[in-house]
């Protein structure tokens, strides 16, 4: 099979033989570990001339005849060993003459520092712990080919630190939306991922099959009729944090399975939940980068409460001259689209058309956090009508650096103006719109058991972790993400 393999392989595969016929298991067992290498570094004048030990992986190796210099690279960081033959022995130094960049061992020695300043682990001994067949890519600082990152995120991770502390800094501020919500009396929930109808949001879903029961599933394309059902039941302040799958397109904000957290609160309103996610992200910025202004793509967004509050109507008003307040109907509004050089989808009504000219007019402009009020009813299903305005409903969606980061709602809690709604939605399915949502009648038979006046709010984790972390694309924050097979 060596056909199979690039000559650097072959070389290693026969280093590996090598090692086996020297008694050498090329894949150890654990290595006890006592320290790592930013500790090592970090905390040099306490460890100077101490026995420390470490495992991590070979990033570099210089041989000058009977003594080594080499790189390990643990979690932390990486760190300098000398390895001589003096010290350790020849078996054990020919040993180490047979490994390679990417092998992971395990060292025990003494920390010093060389005559040019490079804190180092003197080695006393080793243990090879895993034979790295094949090599690390060359100078992968530079490659370009970004798809390749995605696919083989192993590497991206061994060779491009900073990727790590993308995904370390991940990791908090999931932990730092947690613990806000749990602060203030928020419960944490889990609902199914897999629905007999999906609902919650206007979505395509993907579509699995359950041999024993005979049936058709879906992925949740939203946790929110779920959640909402738990506020019936006298849960009063319920959140869940997970995974959303919609089957759409990919693209630098899209990804097919992404994270949300949506947050329900009996006795709240949109206002409040305006309170809440400005309080929430603004903390989770703190906690995170140690600051409300943050810097994205080169342009500091300040992210210090309070933010301001603009409706749709206000802010088309302002980015295209388009007075949605003056335009009374659906001819009026497909007008002012045209003017603006948008096509108008057959059928389309008012609201859907305001909604169409703020999402392709005005968007681009929202950099600064913003939340934009009060949207068109067609295009909020399952949000509370404007006791002012029955056209328009209390809901907002949050932005910033021009991509929407948080929608919310004065919730709908009147069953047979859902049921109504709903209805709607199943006429606009039957004209072949396949993300308008479906009639979901046990939520109806909820609703009708009485639902308190509540809040709901939903935020795209990937999105503000993309912000947080000055990341370009949403695969840039997702470990393993969707991506098109190879050709």
């Amino acid at each position: 099979m060596g056909e199979l393999y690039s000559e650097q392989e072959q070389i290693r595969r026969q280093k590996l033989a090598k090692l086996s016929s020297m008694g050498v298991e090329p894949y150890g067992r654990k290595y006890e570990v006592t320290h790592h290498a930013a500790d090592i570094i970090g905390r040099f004048d306490a460890l100077a001339g101490q026995t420390v030990s470490l495992a991590g992986r070979l990033m570099t190796i210089r041989a000058h005849g009977k003594a080594s210099f080499a790189n390990l690279q643990d979690s932390s960081g990486q760190v300098q060993i000398y390895v001589r033959l003096d010290d350790i022995g020849e078996r054990a130094y020919g040993v180490f003459e047979l490994l390679d960049i990417g092998d992971i061992i395990g060292v025990t020695g003494e920390v010093f520092r060389t005559r040019r300043g490079e804190v180092t682990v003197s080695v006393r001994q080793f243990a090879l712990l895993a034979k790295s067949l094949r090599p690390l890519p060359e100078k992968w600082h530079g490659l370009t080919n970004v798809d390749l990152r995605y696919r083989q995120r192993y590497l991206d991770l061994i060779t491009n630190p900073e990727v790590k502390d993308v995904f370390i800094a991940r990791s908090r501020i999931v932990q730092a939306m947690r613990s806000f919500l749990n602060d203030r009396g928020f419960l944490e929930v889990e609902t199914p991922m897999m629905h007999a109808i999906p609902g919650g949001a206007s979505a395509r879903p993907f579509i699995t099959h359950h041999n024993a029961l005979g049936m058709d599933l879906y992925l949740r394309i939203a946790t929110e009729l779920h959640l909402k059902r738990l506020i019936v039941g006298g849960l009063d302040r319920v959140y869940e944090l997970g995974r959303i799958f919609r089957n759409e397109g990919i693209s630098t904000r899209h990804n097919p399975e992404f994270t949300s957290v949506e947050v329900y609160q009996a006795q709240a309103d949109y206002t409040d939940m305006m309170e809440l996610t400005e309080q929430m992200i603004s903390h989770v910025a703190g906690v995170v980068t140690g600051s409300m202004k943050v810097s994205y793509q080169n342009t500091e967004l300040d992210l210090t409460p309070p933010w301001p509050r603009v409706t749709m109507v206000e802010a088309i008003r302002k980015y295209t001259g388009i007075d949605f307040s003056v335009i009374a109907t659906t001819e009026q509004a497909v007008s002012a689209a045209r003017r603006l050089g948008l096509e108008v989808k057959a059928g389309s009504t008012r609201g859907e058309i305001m909604n169409e000219i703020f999402e392709e007019k005005v968007e681009e402009h929202l950099i600064q956090p913003v939340f934009i009020l009060d949207y068109p009813i067609e295009v909020s299903p399952l949000a509370k009508r404007k006791e002012d305005d029955p056209a328009l409903t209390y809901r907002f969606e949050a932005f910033m650096a021009a991509s929407e980061i948080a929608n919310a709602f004065t919730e709908l809690t009147d069953p047979i103006d859902q049921l109504s709604r709903f209805e709607q939605q199943m006429a606009k399915r039957a004209a072949g719109d396949e993300e308008a949502q479906l009639l979901d009648e046990d939520f109806v038979t909820a609703l009708e058991y009485g639902m308190p006046p509540t809040g709901g709010l939903g935020i795209g984790v990937d999105r503000l972790v993309m912000i947080l972390t000055d990341s370009p694309s949403i695969r840039d924050v997702i470990l393993f993400p969707t991506l098109r097979p190879r050709d």
